[in-house]
């Protein structure tokens, strides 16, 4: 699949639910939240549908989100299902680890390919802030027993929402020196409540890291399905990780597209773009017809994005990052 800047498109997130157990500030109100009603969600049947088609041109690589995507009920059967695909070769999910214990082992014999955590901070006091509940202890001892299991490749993900000494950002490196876990380091997007945060830079998180650890190697070998930047520190078994949509900007090596929790297939996080199949995918049209309508879509991805331009435009999105899956 090819869009019209000649960009390869070989990697959807798929938002299996809009719900959380987490609500976190950046994302989700703390109370007020109206979820997607349960008949306008995809079902699992309909997710597979639309990635045996992507597939048949040109899909390889799905990362499963949320929401949270471990609170939907047989997700894990999900992930096998999608591991059955002709063409798909990485299935990942990223999740905020507070169900990681309960459900490591389902899905590493579902065969997913790595996990990814969301964990913005060590300290529980600011943990609660970022995320108005107390399940900081879940989360570690998930990530805990995932390291130590060592069955799948084990991720980190880190916004640095409240800034780099309040999260204890060192304390999260030296956190996971003791593990084979790459830690990557996410600007701050202003979609949906992540518009009242500022971002911090690549830039400010490389000078700190150096300045404590010594001189950062560029990992050049692929490492994951995006845009993350690898980097070697010094006595660090797992790399360092940034994705600077903001401050570092790669469109132009984009190769993904996005299906929300209630179907649309999304081409651009910053705008409403792509097309509604929730609502077609029962209607009785075949499977050429459906990869036509999601083919023009892709065709017609935005070239970049401009989010580092304050003023709104009216065709941005709409939806908060629960329900787009990130």
């Amino acid at each position: 699949m090819t869009d019209n800047q000649g960009r390869t498109i070989d990697y959807l997130r798929i938002s299996v639910t809009d719900r959380c157990n987490l609500r976190c500030v950046y994302c989700m109100p703390e109370e007020g939240m109206e979820n997607i009603p349960h008949d306008r969600i995809m079902t699992y049947d309909e997710i597979l549908r639309v990635c045996r088609i992507l597939a048949e041109h040109g899909l390889k690589k799905i990362k499963i989100t949320g929401g949270e995507p471990l609170v939907r009920k047989n997700v894990v059967w999900l992930i096998k299902e999608l591991k059955k695909i002709s063409g798909i070769t990485n299935v990942t999910i990223t999740t905020n680890g507070v169900l990681l214990t309960e459900q490591y082992e389902a899905l590493v014999e579902a065969g997913i390919d790595a996990i990814t955590v969301s964990l913005d901070t060590l300290d529980a006091e600011v943990y609660r802030q970022i995320t108005r509940r107390d399940e900081l202890s879940r989360v570690l001892e998930g990530i805990r027993l995932a390291a130590e299991q060592g069955k799948v490749r084990l991720k980190i993900n880190c916004v640095p929402v409240l800034g780099t000494e309040k999260q204890g950002i060192l304390e999260l490196m030296e956190y996971i020196r003791k593990y084979d876990i790459d830690l990557r380091f996410i600007e701050m997007m202003p979609i949906g409540l992540g518009r009242q945060f500022h971002f911090v830079s690549e830039d400010i998180l490389r000078k700190l890291i150096e300045d404590t650890y010594g001189e950062m190697t560029l990992y050049c070998e692929k490492r994951g399905n995006g845009p993350c930047r690898y980097y070697d520190v010094p006595g660090f078994t797992g790399k360092i990780g940034f994705i600077s949509a903001i401050s570092h900007k790669f469109c132009h090596e984009c190769n993904r597209v996005r299906l929300t929790a209630d179907g649309f297939l999304k081409t651009c996080l910053q705008y409403d773009c792509g097309v509604a199949l929730k609502s077609v995918l029962s209607e009785g049209f075949s499977d050429e017809t459906l990869w036509k309508m999601m083919e023009e879509a892709i065709r017609q991805k935005p070239k970049a994005h401009h989010f580092e331009e304050e003023k709104k435009a009216a065709e941005d999105e709409a939806r908060g990052m629960s329900q787009i899956g990130g």
